[in-house]
């Protein structure tokens, strides 16, 4: 089994920074792609930030300039730094990463952290 373990949500107060962690452990796996996702109340959930194996990052254009999302191939670990914090960006946060073993595709996700950001 493949299992996400994040850390790193909370409160902070409107032009703050959190940092998120999801760190990916489990039997052998090649990851394909590690990001982050988010989901307000009411909302759908959303691709905040995303990078590829070849260290490509994707950034939603709500987040861009504010948020930098980096890897730790050696631990696994994808990291969202978020800077400049907005109400707006208060939702649950999902760590996401697809991994590909034997030879199939899968879609893995974290049990969520929530990020509040006060006005």
């Amino acid at each position: 089994q493949v299992q996400l373990v994040e850390s790193g949500g909370g409160l902070v107060q409107a032009g703050g920074s959190l940092r998120l962690s999801c760190a990916a452990s489990g039997s052998f796996f090649s990851i394909v792609r590690m990001g982050w996702f988010r989901q307000a109340s009411g909302e759908q959930r959303e691709l905040v930030a995303a990078i590829t194996n070849d260290d490509i990052p994707d950034y939603a254009d709500s987040v861009k300039g504010r948020f930098t999302i980096s890897r730790d191939n050696a631990k696994n670990t994808v990291y969202l730094q978020m800077n400049s914090l907005k109400p707006e960006d208060t939702a649950i946060y999902y760590c996401n990463v697809i991994i590909r073993r034997l030879g199939i595709r899968t879609n893995i996700w974290g049990q969520g952290t929530q990020v509040t950001v006060s006005s």
